[in-house]
């Protein structure tokens, strides 16, 4: 019997270590007065453990090799008792090799949060069908997060889980909410997942790889070389830029990136960096102050 229970445990175990994100899941609902607290409490915990505990891939992924990622849910309005809106915002990021430095990979503000939540209603992962716009957000995001982490390891490594995104998006338009169509506009998740798997945006997914493998995680060997490549790989963002002015993942790469971009080349060792300056308050002006930083 002991051992059974031994076994047992050990089974447990190799399924919690195989789950693929470390997600920190935050339900912000400060702006709501008089309402029922405590049923943001059960609805964040419903998402900590779908995002946490659903088995994504079938692959095993070791404790420190989880994704980690935090999901905030500002919850503006709340026309009924379980009718809520707002916005959503997702950050990833992934260690750099041979560092304690975690980089940030996707920084997003989605603002089409919609959808209909009964305290104490169970989330449960179906990917062939919609069920609701709260579980189509939440899966999509879970794919997404493991699209654009397997892009920084791999040459258009994400690519399965942005076409397991790229299904959730059509299943959800079935929904009829907002941030599922073309029609929504920019800035959307439609919007970012089409983007990401359109050829026309590819050098995003090529950037992406290039900044990462080559560039930071080869910086404890040739701090020099590795700031070029990364320098190479920033400057593709002119080709999304020259294509489409406004295209989403020139906003989201310079979300997610520009703090770094600033203080890897604010300091030394010196490179030429002239022209990446120049591109940058080119494509990217909102963001002139922090460009200013850059030493050429």
């Amino acid at each position: 019997m002991r051992k059974l229970i031994l076994i047992w445990c050990c089974f447990i175990t190799m399924q919690v270590a195989s789950q693929e994100l470390n997600c920190s899941v935050t339900v912000n609902a400060s702006q709501i007065q008089n309402s029922n607290s405590q049923v943001y409490k059960t609805l964040e915990g419903a998402i900590n453990e779908y995002l946490n505990n659903t088995k994504w891939t079938n692959k095993n992924y070791k404790p420190q090799e989880k994704i980690k990622c935090a999901i905030i849910f500002n919850i503006l309005e709340q026309p009924s008792s379980n009718q809520f809106r707002g916005n959503i915002q997702v950050q990833v990021s992934r260690p750099v090799f041979n560092s304690t430095y975690q980089t940030p990979i996707f920084n997003f503000q989605d603002d089409n949060l919609s959808f209909t939540y009964t305290e104490f209603q169970p989330l449960n992962f179906n990917e062939n069908s919609f069920d609701s716009n709260l579980l189509s957000i939440l899966t999509f995001y879970a794919y997404t997060i493991l699209g654009v982490d397997g892009d920084t390891f791999g040459l258009n490594g994400g690519q399965e889980f942005h076409v397991k995104a790229e299904k959730v998006v059509n299943l959800a338009q079935q929904g009829g909410s907002k941030g599922w169509n073309r029609k929504d506009g920019n800035g959307t998740r439609y919007q970012v997942n089409e983007n990401l798997l359109s050829p026309v945006f590819k050098e995003y997914r090529i950037a992406m790889y290039e900044y990462h493998i080559n560039g930071l995680d080869k910086m404890s060997i040739n701090k020099k070389e590795s700031k070029k490549i990364i320098s190479d790989a920033v400057k593709m963002m002119q080709n999304l830029y020259n294509r489409r002015i406004n295209a989403s993942l020139l906003r989201l790469f310079m979300d997610t990136k520009s703090d770094e971009i600033v203080d890897i080349f604010s300091g030394g060792p010196r490179t030429n960096n002239g022209k990446l300056k120049e591109m940058l308050l080119k494509i990217y002006p909102s963001y002139g102050t922090k460009w200013d930083k850059i030493k050429i």
